[in-house]
């Protein structure tokens, strides 16, 4: 073998496993990816009743009703379409009325989904209350820098 065809056979093989490699990431990348779909989105989505879907929107205001045994019904919405939510369990600290939210649950129907999870959203603002609380007493809260 001379030395070109080794070089030859060399970039070959690098370019078969570099080919190999992106193909398994795009692949494996394709099944573990995670959307969600809009309330608008989900009206003209062709899902099926009792698929799995997660939901993003914000929580309509005056729509969150406590019932017994952490049982909670509310409504989440994107200023087109409202869907109505069930879910049974404790809420994340962050929920609340016009706040952004997930919803991971089984569609009963276009309108109604039996949450499994809730993931409450922040913006980029957000401060821990014990984080705020500890800058509150060490007088770093809202300091007027020069």
């Amino acid at each position: 073998m001379s030395l070109r065809f080794q070089r030859l056979l060399l970039i070959l093989l690098s370019l078969v496993f570099l080919t190999a490699a992106i193909l398994l990431i795009l692949f494996n990348s394709k099944k573990n990816l995670i959307f969600f779909y809009t309330p608008s989105e989900l009206l003209n989505s062709d899902l099926k009743i009792n698929d799995t879907v997660r939901i993003g929107g914000f929580v309509k205001k005056g729509s969150i009703n406590e019932q017994n045994n952490n049982e909670y019904n509310f409504k989440i919405t994107d200023n087109k379409v409202v869907l109505k939510i069930i879910y049974k369990g404790l809420l994340p600290d962050l929920f609340r009325e016009e706040q952004g939210v997930v919803i991971e649950g089984k569609l009963i129907n276009k309108n109604l989904i039996r949450a499994t999870s809730v993931f409450a959203k922040h913006d980029e603002n957000y401060i821990p209350a014990s984080l705020k609380k500890q800058l509150k007493n060490s007088d770093y809260w809202k300091k007027e820098y020069e």
